[in-house]
């Protein structure tokens, strides 16, 4: 079958029965990876996904909704997006990829010279086994995408159709305690109230008291529990009681950093604290200033975090309390040996609180290496919230796909929508479609500056946008309120990854719709 024209910064070039787009301009040549071929028929080992799909063309299909699990998904050939190719593990033959901060599903690097398709880390290949993909999560120092074939995706469609539960009689959590009854400065407390805060929720309620106390904590809750607040309110505590103290929050995204320096803002108002933001994608001259002035927290991703340590600008020695937020989607990224790095260089006497969504084995081995005789509290709920109504919109051949969308879009109650991609280029490709087409439209993902990206978030936030597409990445710790809909564009890789997604509607009390699309 005669090769299709893909064109890069190069040029046009041909790769044989596929068209691909290259990352970095060099055209693809098969027979610098032991002379196998991409495209026609795949030498991969896996099916046959990747012959002849349609690069940069929208899907003709035909779609109709419906609320039961259908047949023949699993075997519908769906395009690859952008893949990057490297070298493999130690020098070894292999398709080794490298997502920036894990945006981008990548051929990642065989582990230990074996032939594998994990996502690849950004300056590194895969370098753990990948469970819920079959292959090898991405690895290296500064975060790569999770493993897996290139577009492996989570496909159990039964899981993406599930009607909000309404009940008569809802179970109320009763907390132990009133933001009052904490043993906390008082003009901290009045704060908290300022914030509209008046009961703490269930990871709030019984977190503080064991963080007062200076014990190590680890905290499993679902997003959107309260969880900021509940290492938030003791720690400037801890603070306003010994102002030499020095506080690291480390996070897995730039997004999550700003959003907990905000919330950090509202309770410590004019109680003289101080924060720095130190976060890739921002100037680093404006975080090195900051950390020369008086500070007491630090928030920020483990890769910068790491870089301003290696420049002497981070003081870890006299850091005696560090919060590890989000660390399971830390440990997907592939910050484990910055985690490490950063941990290594800190008090041995440390306070360390450590919260996640999930508690796998390699989050008890991090549990085990990092915290002394911590205290757990879990309070989290059922995988996936019974106030989401889900359903899946089904793509068949006859409909272009962004047709279906813009057609949902057009619905009086899709007022503010947050669409999922895979890829950066498609999400932003996405993002450029809407707007042509009518939709306010914005996009956050990877290779957006920050300073971009928390733009289109405040404006997703004061209703100034009907529509956010999105990276998993980019899109995790996102706190918007009163979103409508989340769509899933693209499927997530994951189970997991799709609770996340979802997880940012029908929050508060308020029921939300998710939409995951399948072809």
């Amino acid at each position: 079958m005669p090769g299709k024209d893909f064109k890069g910064s190069s040029g046009p070039h041909k790769a044989g029965g596929a068209s691909h787009r290259p990352t970095g301009g060099r055209p693809f040549h098969a027979k610098k990876f032991g002379g196998s071929s991409f495209g026609g028929k795949p030498s991969f080992g896996g099916p046959k996904r990747f012959a002849n799909p349609s690069f940069g063309k929208p899907q003709i299909k035909k779609y109709q909704t419906t609320s039961t699990p259908g047949t023949g998904f699993a075997n519908s050939p769906r395009p690859s997006s952008v893949a990057s190719f490297g070298a493999g593990y130690k020098g070894k033959s292999s398709f080794g990829g490298h997502g920036s901060h894990g945006d981008r599903p990548s051929f990642g690097g065989g582990y230990k010279g074996k032939s594998s398709f994990g996502g690849g880390g950004y300056k590194g290949g895969g370098y753990k086994a990948g469970p819920k993909t079959g292959g090898f999560k991405g690895g290296g120092n500064r975060g790569g995408g999770r493993g897996g074939f290139a577009q492996k995706s989570f496909r159990d469609i039964s899981k993406f159709v599930n009607k909000a539960v309404i009940t008569e009689e809802v179970a109320v959590f009763k907390p132990e305690h009133a933001f009052t009854d904490f043993l906390i400065d008082e003009k901290l407390k009045a704060n908290i109230v300022k914030k509209g805060y008046v009961n703490p929720t269930p990871i709030q309620d019984r977190a503080i008291p064991h963080v007062l106390k200076g014990q190590d904590v680890v905290g499993i809750a679902n997003t959107g529990t309260g969880k900021t607040a509940a290492f938030l309110i003791p720690l400037i505590d801890k603070v306003l009681k010994d102002r030499t103290q020095k506080i690291i929050i480390m996070v897995p995204t730039r997004e999550l950093a700003t959003q907990i320096d905000d919330e950090l803002r509202g309770f410590a108002n004019m109680l003289a604290i101080f924060s720095v933001v130190c976060v890739g994608g921002s100037p680093m001259g404006k975080q090195l200033s900051g950390l020369r002035r008086s500070y007491n927290f630090v928030i920020g991703t483990p890769g910068r975090l790491k870089d301003l340590q290696e420049r002497k600008a981070l003081d870890l020695a006299h850091t005696k309390t560090v919060v590890l937020d989000e660390a399971d989607r830390m440990l997907d990224m592939g910050f484990i040996h910055d985690m490490r790095f950063m941990m290594s260089k800190m008090a041995p006497d440390r306070q360390t609180l450590f919260f996640s969504a999930t508690m796998s084995s390699d989050i008890q081995v991090l549990i085990k290496d990092f915290l002394k005789s911590p205290v757990s509290i879990s309070v989290k709920t059922s995988d996936t919230s019974k106030s989401v109504d889900q359903d899946i919109v089904r793509v068949t051949p006859g409909k272009n796909k962004v047709d279906v969308l813009h057609d949902l879009l057009t619905q009086a109650d899709f007022s503010k929508v947050l669409i999922f991609g895979k890829t950066k280029h498609g999400v932003e490709r996405l993002k450029e479609l809407l707007v042509a087409r009518g939709f306010k439209s914005e996009s956050i993902h990877g290779n957006k500056t920050q300073s971009h990206r928390q733009r289109a978030l405040d404006m997703f936030k004061k209703n100034s946008l009907q529509v956010l597409v999105a990276t998993d990445v980019a899109a995790r710790g996102i706190d918007v309120s009163d979103v409508t809909h989340v769509i899933n564009y693209d499927l997530p890789a994951t189970y997991e990854d799709y609770i996340h997604r979802i997880g940012r509607t029908g929050r508060a009390g308020k029921k939300g719709k998710a939409i995951t699309f399948i072809e």
